[in-house]
């Protein structure tokens, strides 16, 4: 199959939103991996003061992640998915956090550069048609010494973490997806994964995009060796 891109990337997630939080709640770790990469964010003093930009948000499970890492942040949520953005927005949330329908790719001009201490981004990078020309819009968007944090889906480039994934697709990810309806989306999924950059490579673009200190930090469980977590800072020139 051809990868989903775009609006037809858009039209899959809002036809997986309904069943979306069911299926990654039967994920071992998933919640936790999320909490896990968001506290490396490292926000001082629970996020007081701090704005977050969490992008690709979802049905707001990163959201709830920098909730818990960062209590006292201010949160803006953006996702290109308006129906996972929808169940996002019915959730309870502090009056510190809102929402934005926009791609990622599409933000200059919508967002005040600089006036984030913070960027978030949980499986997103991947998904992107242009994934170097949203690294520039979220230098742009970051304060002076404001940091971001990827959680991302980025394989070792070991074949044994590639053949582990290949087999959690096809035993448990692939089928959930038949089951909810939303095959399609689920073998992109898979294949999104293999063909995006291995966890050096993707580094590596983090540096080219002008991130500095960049870090690549394992994640436990099932998830090492195929799931990152990528942490640098945006200095602008």
């Amino acid at each position: 199959m051809t990868l989903l891109r775009d609006d037809a990337l858009s039209a899959a997630f809002d036809q997986g939103s309904a069943a979306y939080d069911r299926l990654v709640a039967a994920s071992p770790g998933y919640h936790a991996d999320l909490r896990r990469s968001a506290r490396r964010l490292g926000l001082p003093d629970g996020g007081r003061g701090s704005r977050v930009l969490d992008l690709g948000c979802g049905t707001g499970a990163s959201t709830a992640a920098l909730l818990a890492a960062a209590p006292h942040a201010r949160i803006t949520g953006v996702d290109a998915s308006a129906g996972m953005l929808d169940r996002a927005a019915a959730k309870e949330w502090p009056g510190r956090v809102d929402f934005v329908h926009a791609p990622a790719e599409d933000l200059a001009g919508r967002l005040e550069p600089g006036s984030f201490d913070a960027v978030f981004a949980g499986y997103l990078f991947r998904n992107l048609t242009d994934p170097d020309k949203a690294l520039d819009l979220v230098r742009g968007l970051l304060a002076p010494g404001g940091r971001l944090a990827v959680h991302e889906y980025t394989l070792s480039g070991s074949p044994l973490h590639r053949a582990a994934w290949n087999a959690v697709c096809a035993a448990i990810i692939q089928p959930a997806g038949r089951l909810a309806g939303d095959a399609e989306l689920y073998r992109h999924l898979r294949r999104s994964v293999i063909e995006f950059d291995t966890a050096p490579a993707f580094a590596a673009r983090l540096r080219r995009a002008g991130f500095s200190r960049v870090r690549v930090l394992p994640l436990p469980g099932w998830q090492t060796g195929i799931t990152h977590t990528f942490v640098g800072a945006g200095e602008r020139s």
